[in-house]
């Protein structure tokens, strides 16, 4: 699994976003900021991933960095567990 962060244009000390992917599978996960939630929706984030003028606003990071980017972003809910992630991309291939 790999983690990014996001940032806004004009302030890249405070994290906008945070994504987690499975790229081999295709499968990824996006805090949605209107839902208040964890989301599937590998389509929006191979999208950002990978437009060009996105290229500086994210950052790859390990999963200690993306557990506390997390908390920023949702305003403290943390990162889904790994365990919990997996069967939420489960989920999804069964779709």
């Amino acid at each position: 699994m790999t983690y990014y962060v996001l940032y806004r244009i004009s302030d890249e000390a405070e994290p906008s976003g945070v994504f987690v992917v499975d790229s081999t599978e295709g499968h990824a996960l996006v805090w949605d900021h209107r839902r208040r939630s964890w989301e599937y929706n590998p389509e929006l984030v191979a999208r950002f991933l990978d437009d060009h003028r996105n290229f500086g606003r994210y950052q790859e990071v390990d999963r200690a960095a993306g557990e506390r980017a997390a908390i920023s972003v949702t305003g403290g809910q943390c990162l889904p567990d790994v365990e919990s992630i997996r069967r939420r991309f489960a989920q999804a291939r069964g779709r």
